[in-house]
């Protein structure tokens, strides 16, 4: 066993025991799902960022799975127990095409659908290809979809980028989450999974955001290095004239979705349940 490996272990035992992992066929090769929550709950599929495993929502799980059939996703080319086979990935509409069969293959005609940094990304992407299967779309600080990433961002990421190692990945981490202070076991699985052979994420422009015509929430980090959060919000809000955009506090790109929990869990779970048309203003008995 890797040191990769026992730290995905590791983490996996901070799921709820009732947890299920379901290995569904694809044409891609077989994708793992961390599934929990009531059999009958209304479906909810977690897109984690690049390297964070579907393991990242460890800390919202339980809270989403109160009500939802929560389904957590390794990513196609990512580290973690997601298998890459036959024809490799190559554009962002292979991505659709690989959601497609993994919803297929779950059963799932129409869910919810929540992403985090990449998988927010390819959650857009995927509203905007099939929204008749999205009932409602959540991106937490989405990457790539209303404003690039920020030149120093880039800069920091590029020695783990060309030559990863534990300890510089280790390093990209501190600097980006410093004073969050996120879970040391998910921190350890993020530096490792850098350094897993055969890892390559498929990435693309940003997509056309003013198509998509569901319910949409974009919940951005304040102190966010990836990007510039205020910007970001201001484009979003341009963009999605129907949405909802909020900045959490204290919150830094890498350190969501699981510093700082119970904030992301109340805000989601506020936005997933709320009837369609129905406003935060609204929803709280005020006005405005």
């Amino acid at each position: 066993m890797t040191s990769f490996d026992r730290a995905y272990e590791e983490l996996r035992a901070r799921w709820p025991g009732s947890t299920e992992e379901r290995d569904v066929a694809t044409p891609y090769g077989r994708t793992r799902v961390h599934v929990y929550g009531p059999e009958d709950g209304a479906p909810l599929v977690l897109l984690p960022g690049g390297s964070a495993t579907g393991l990242v929502w460890f800390a919202n799980a339980p809270a989403l799975g109160e009500r939802y059939r929560v389904h957590a996703v390794d990513l196609l080319g990512d580290a973690g127990r997601t298998e890459r086979r036959g024809a490799a990935p190559r554009t962002a509409d292979d991505l659709t095409a690989w959601l497609d069969a993994l919803l297929d293959g779950l059963g799932l005609a129409r869910t919810r659908l929540c992403g985090h940094s990449y998988g927010a990304w390819l959650a857009a992407r995927y509203a905007l290809h099939a929204p008749r299967r999205v009932d409602r779309l959540a991106l937490v600080d989405p990457t790539q979809v209303f404003a690039g990433f920020r030149p120093g961002y880039l800069l920091r990421a590029l020695p783990t980028l060309v030559r990863p190692t534990e300890a510089r990945a280790r390093a990209f981490l501190a600097w980006e989450t410093a004073g969050s202070r996120p879970d040391e076991t998910w921190q350890r699985l993020y530096a490792l999974a850098s350094t897993v052979p055969g890892r390559k994420l498929v990435v693309g422009g940003r997509p056309r955001t003013a198509g998509l015509d569901m319910p949409v929430l974009v919940l951005l980090a304040e102190h966010s290095r990836a990007h510039r959060a205020r910007k970001v919000a201001e484009r979003a809000r341009r963009a999605l004239p129907l949405g909802e955009v909020v900045l959490l506090p204290d919150a830094t790109h890498h350190s969501l979705p699981l510093t700082a929990p119970q904030q992301l869990n109340d805000r989601l779970t506020d936005f997933l349940g709320r009837p369609f048309g129905v406003t935060v203003a609204q929803a709280d008995g005020t006005t405005g």
